[in-house]
């Protein structure tokens, strides 16, 4: 599996020629994407449209893109404004005795899922998964006293109706070749970012090309993940923490199964922490194996890798959790993505104020 997520990930963002080899099944995936969307679009296939506000948190694009943190980011702006969120997601990783499911917090990351635990951790709002998020929203609906859901990741599921819609994008790998799966790292095309309601980059929204799409840039806002401070991984782990940075700390293992691991690494290297990097592909299923090699020293990791390592007791180390922050450079821009969800929300609103 890590030799096959290496080889796509050289295929889609450092222009191998062997991508050509999949133009066929590219092609063939657009149709399929696009058919399905239209039969949604076109109502030649049934959508649930809940009494409540959906918000999707999504991007065109497999791979890390930034989405959880801007999920929970969104979720803290929403309760600051008197609202109660809940949120649902697929639970990738993760097998459920039954959906839909709803997490609390002693769960295992092996039911749940990492993100929907790391969000219900993190947060404390209702989470529910279900790799049918129309089933996941109406039994959250029916549970708990929410006002407004927040959908992590979930574009393409348009089974579910959705309010908002705002697409995370990778400012530093941006779309890769432009091509749709399996030829690139599209989900969708690039055509399909005229239809939503904001684009967020996690980094210098100058680096990503959107091609003819240029009228773009006027919904286009830019973020940056932010770290905050070390949280140990149990108990043994709080004194071999506080000799990073002494140059005395034992040997470092830098440990990501993110989609973009390297991002995790590079803000080691801005901490000034000499490390060892290890990747391992998206939501990665550790086992003591895997981990033995790092037993010996202290390991460092992402909050979302966080939730399935705290389990292995003989590992010392800490995650570091990261924060979605807007550009501090424009104080008004965190402003004016919420006046654009906050738009959308009231207009939602009104509208079923009009049908009852």
């Amino acid at each position: 599996m890590t030799v096959l997520h290496r080889f796509f990930n050289r295929l889609w963002y450092q222009g191998h020629p062997l991508a050509w080899v999949f133009w066929p099944l590219s092609a063939l995936f657009s149709w399929l994407a696009e058919r399905r969307r239209n039969q949604y679009l076109l109502g030649k296939k049934p959508a649930y449209h809940p009494e409540i506000p959906v918000i999707v948190v999504g991007n065109i694009s497999i791979g890390g893109t930034g989405k959880t943190p801007v999920s929970i980011w969104l979720i803290e702006a929403l309760q600051q404004r008197g609202f109660r969120p809940g949120l649902v997601s697929r639970g990738y990783g993760g097998k459920a005795p039954y959906y839909p499911y709803s997490v609390s917090e002693s769960d295992s990351a092996s039911v749940t899922g990492d993100e929907p635990l790391m969000i219900r951790l993190r947060t404390g709002v209702p989470v529910v998964v279900d790799p049918d998020r129309a089933g996941a929203v109406r039994h959250l609906i029916e549970n708990e006293q929410v006002d407004v859901v927040v959908s992590d990741d979930g574009l393409q599921h348009y089974r579910l109706s959705r309010t908002v819609e705002l697409v995370v994008v990778d400012g530093v790998r941006g779309f890769g070749s432009n091509k749709l799966l399996p030829m690139g790292p599209l989900r969708e095309s690039i055509d399909r970012l005229r239809s939503v309601d904001a684009i967020l980059v996690n980094g210098d929204p100058g680096h990503v090309s959107l091609g003819q799409l240029s009228s773009l840039h006027s919904k286009t806002f830019s973020f940056s993940l932010q770290p905050g401070a070390w949280v140990p991984l149990n108990s043994d782990s709080e004194a071999p923490l506080e000799q990073l940075g002494s140059g005395n700390a034992s040997t470092v293992h830098g440990v990501a199964g993110i989609g973009n691991p390297q991002r995790f690494f590079d803000t080691l290297k801005q901490l000034g922490i000499e490390h060892q990097p290890h990747s391992f592909p998206d939501h990665f299923d550790y086992t003591e194996l895997d981990l033995e090699p790092f037993e010996a020293g202290l390991v460092l990791t992402t909050e979302k890798d966080a939730v399935k390592l705290r389990r292995f007791g003989r590992l010392r180390g800490a995650y570091l959790p990261m924060d979605a922050q807007f550009d501090p450079t424009d104080p008004q821009l965190r402003s004016s993505l919420i006046d654009v969800i906050m738009a959308r929300l009231e207009a939602f609103k009104q509208h079923r104020r009009h049908l009852y």
